[in-house]
């Protein structure tokens, strides 16, 4: 029998790849408080959020949602990744 873990990208998390992966570095308290501003907001571009989708999969051994690829905002994204790391989709 296998043990279920739960993982969950924090808001720290994200803050701290969107640092190691594209070079943005933003507040995570910033982060949280403006978590339904837009990406670029922050300086993150399409090709930024990919390298931070491929760091989670690789990181956790699982593809996630194309959809990962197209949010928009912090909090959207946040919600999908968890939500598929929940479920293991």
């Amino acid at each position: 029998m296998t043990d279920q873990v739960d993982y969950q990208v924090t808001v720290e998390e994200l803050s701290a790849l969107m640092k190691r992966t594209a070079g943005v570095h933003v507040d995570p308290v910033t982060l949280e408080q403006q978590a339904d501003a837009g990406f670029d907001t922050f300086g993150l571009d399409s090709l930024g959020l990919l390298g931070i989708v491929a760091e989670l999969e690789k990181r956790y051994g699982l593809g996630l949602p194309e959809q990962a690829e197209r949010c928009k905002t912090p909090a959207d994204f946040l919600a999908l990744i968890n939500g598929a790391l929940k479920t293991g989709v």
